[in-house]
């Protein structure tokens, strides 16, 4: 079935994240249209609003805005309503509904004022310092400095979780399992929640040969045996890699997240749940 296009233009006077994000959440839930996204960021003049107006008089769509500046909101629906484009404020939408709820009238807004260089920021960015210094086990002596310690087999996706919750603020840590090879001692010593990573054994292995393949060329061999055939990808290995690790997890009662079915972002907010509500019992997957 041919899918309808639409245009679905974001109007932000920051960066986009916010519309970007919402217009991704929503897209999937109707199948038979394709959305064209035009970004119209950092809209903070009136002359760069023109601009806008002329894009969406070139391509008439909705349009979804998050302008905190109230009079170049005014001027975007006024020109809207002369080219016949529908109009969302998820801005004013959500303060108008957070007004209500808090019995709090809103301060005026500012353009990127999510981005403001407050103590928040700061936490973001030595959190990301301290995921990148303690990547992968790197400076073990100083875990117990950190939030939260995903442990993990190989290709767990330890690494992109760490960075993601870095930049909710989240000091993360990351320490690889690895069969017979001894866990850092300070991994046993932490007053810090350490969480396990795990994954089902047919799509750990789909990761790991996709990672072999763009490392090496497929049909190279390694003291005669091929890549392909390794432990690392050997089905039966995988599987008593993945047991063992969930068993060393539950020996020292550390939950476990099954990143099978989630997304990064899943799997972010699965452990920010654990940090907030500690529970012992693994997280569905």
């Amino acid at each position: 079935m041919t899918k309808r296009s639409i245009y679905l233009h974001l109007v932000s006077g920051g960066i986009g994240q916010t519309l970007d994000s919402l217009a991704k959440a929503c897209g999937p839930h109707f199948p038979d249209v394709e959305f064209q996204i035009r970004h119209w960021n950092l809209v903070r003049s009136h002359t760069q609003l023109r601009r806008v107006m002329m894009g969406i008089a070139q391509e008439p769509g909705p349009v979804l805005s998050s302008l905190a500046d109230s009079g170049l909101q005014k001027d975007l629906e006024d020109g809207c309503t002369r080219v016949g484009a529908q109009l969302l404020d998820v801005m004013d939408n959500t303060l108008v509904f957070l007004e209500s709820v808090t019995g709090t009238q809103a301060a005026d807004g500012k353009a990127g004022a999510q981005y403001i260089m407050d103590a928040n920021y700061f936490r973001r960015i030595d959190a990301m310092h301290y995921v990148i210094e303690h990547d992968d086990g790197q400076q073990t002596r100083e875990l117990k400095d950190a939030d939260v310690v995903l442990v993990g087999v190989s290709r767990a996706s330890k690494t992109p979780t760490c960075f993601y919750l870095a930049n909710k603020g989240i000091k993360a840590a990351n320490v690889p399992l690895v069969p017979d090879t001894p866990l850092p001692p300070e991994l046993f010593e932490l007053k810090v929640p350490v969480i396990g990573l795990t994954i089902a054994p047919e799509a750990l292995i789909e990761i790991r040969r996709t990672r072999l393949n763009t490392m090496v060329p497929t049909k190279h061999h390694t003291g005669g045996v091929s890549l392909r055939q390794t432990s690392y990808i050997d089905p039966d290995e995988v599987r008593s890699e993945l047991l063992w690790a969930k068993r060393l997890c539950g020996r020292h009662g550390w939950p476990i997240i099954d990143i099978t079915r989630r997304s990064i972002e899943e799997t972010s907010a699965a452990v920010l749940d654990i940090l907030e509500h500690p529970n012992p019992i693994s997280a569905p997957g």
